[in-house]
């Protein structure tokens, strides 16, 4: 859940307040833990899906005995796949500015409801003026 304005002021001011009082304590606190281990994620997911590639593979040289094989390779690729994506999406955007790197989640567009919520507005605010 995104915190409220309010809630979101008084911990940029708190951030700014660490930062002034004790900038290399602050700068120790930039959320490196959580950087690291979504970037481990990520890798170790991108290695699975190589080796769920290669397990494809081998299902499909051996043919019919192991077809399996091949079965279990795509659900590994496709397993690993999504934690690698979601991982990737997950990870903490860190820039000036930003404080402690922890940023608000930054919404990229409007969603379906919002927009068709936005037109019945904007119909029913050019119905009213008639």
């Amino acid at each position: 859940m995104p915190l409220s304005e309010h809630e979101q002021r008084l911990l940029d001011q708190m951030e700014r307040a660490l930062y002034a009082e004790d900038p290399k304590f602050a700068s120790a606190l930039e959320g490196t833990g959580l950087r690291t281990y979504t970037r481990r994620r990520v890798y170790f997911a991108t290695a699975g899906f190589v080796l769920g590639v290669g397990l494809l593979m081998g299902g499909m040289i051996v043919q019919q005995r192991f077809i399996w094989l091949s079965v279990v390779g795509f659900l590994v690729m496709l397993g690993c796949a999504v934690l690698a994506v979601a991982g990737w999406r997950r990870s903490p955007v860190v820039g000036p500015g930003n404080g402690l790197g922890s940023a608000p989640p930054v919404r990229r567009g409007a969603g379906v409801m919002d927009r068709m919520e936005q037109r019945w507005q904007r119909r029913r605010d050019e119905h009213d003026g008639f």
